[in-house]
């Protein structure tokens, strides 16, 4: 049900409409130059669409004009959606000075909807770089797991700045998520020679770390299972282990190693370890815990 004509400021229609792939510079880009659009894609069929829409419509007219909102049907207006890569609805954008300056995929609470009008409200006609808007969004994507939201913002980014080093590192990272290290490969080497960057430096760390990896891991499960003692054995499945990604678990075997006996091999457990955490991320929760444990270890 729509909200349009519910609250008291500029007329509905000046600040709610439908919009298309002919309207779209018109209604959107050039609009949001002096007032900031927010775009809503849309289809008829889909649910999340329609429990969104009302609640972007009902903060946006709270807003009383310092937001427009625009809402496209992308079943009859495919073009824009497609050049924004779209891959899934609803998808919503901010456009500020012309420029796409945020955005979220799905049906988000509407506390949160609010949220994210009050804040481009507020911002007006100076919000911050688009840049750095998509960046905040490819992140947030990216800690919940939403690989397709977080590769669109990414390249969104790399669309405006092509050496935008902390956007080939979290799109790198996302091909890694996704199990697709050719890609990744691929995108790291897009960075200039000596460029330092945590993600980046994380993908380099995983790929070492996957190209280092045994294929095989029956030999050695079926050794560590006869003797949990067999350092080697359960070195080589932390390796299997963390070439796969599964860093928490390759920890575990690594730390294991390191409380039995913290020289064994010349203190290869410990350096695999050091390597894992940079793979997770320094700052990731499977690093923090496993210094943490690496700590206790150490100066117990």
């Amino acid at each position: 049900m729509s909200l349009i004509g519910e609250t008291a400021g500029p007329p509905a229609a000046e600040i709610i409409k439908d919009g298309t792939d002919a309207s779209f510079m018109a209604d959107v880009v050039e609009a949001s130059k002096t007032t900031p659009v927010i775009v809503d894609f849309w289809a008829p069929w889909c649910g999340p669409c329609r429990q969104l829409g009302p609640a972007i419509e009902k903060a946006v007219l709270a807003a009383k004009g310092a937001v427009k909102l625009v809402k496209i049907d992308i079943d009859k207006n495919p073009a824009y959606a497609k050049q924004l890569r779209v891959q899934s609805i609803p998808a919503v954008f901010a456009f500020v000075d012309g420029r796409p300056a945020d955005s979220f995929l799905g049906a988000l609470p509407e506390s949160e909807v609010k949220q994210f009008v009050d804040r481009l409200a507020k911002q007006g006609g100076g919000a911050g770089s688009p840049v750095d808007g998509l960046l905040d969004m490819a992140r947030e994507s990216l800690e919940l797991g939403d690989l397709g939201g977080a590769a669109q913002a990414y390249a969104g980014v790399l669309q405006e700045d092509p050496a935008n080093l902390k956007a080939l590192g979290g799109l790198a990272k996302v091909y890694i998520q996704s199990g697709d290290a050719t890609r990744a490969r691929e995108v790291v080497a897009m960075a200039p020679d000596g460029a330092k960057d945590p993600d980046l430096d994380s993908v380099r760390a995983s790929l070492a770390l996957a190209e280092d990896a045994p294929s095989e891991t029956t030999e050695v499960e079926a050794r560590l299972a006869a003797d949990p003692a067999d350092h080697a054995a359960r070195f080589e499945l932390a390796r299997a282990l963390a070439g796969q990604g599964k860093f928490a678990e390759a920890c575990d075997h690594l730390l294991a190693i390191i409380e039995a006996d913290r020289e064994w091999n010349e203190g290869a457990a410990r350096k695999q370890l050091l390597t894992v955490f940079e793979a997770a991320g320094h700052a990731s929760e499977v690093a923090k815990a496993g210094r943490r444990r690496l700590s206790a270890v150490l100066f117990s």
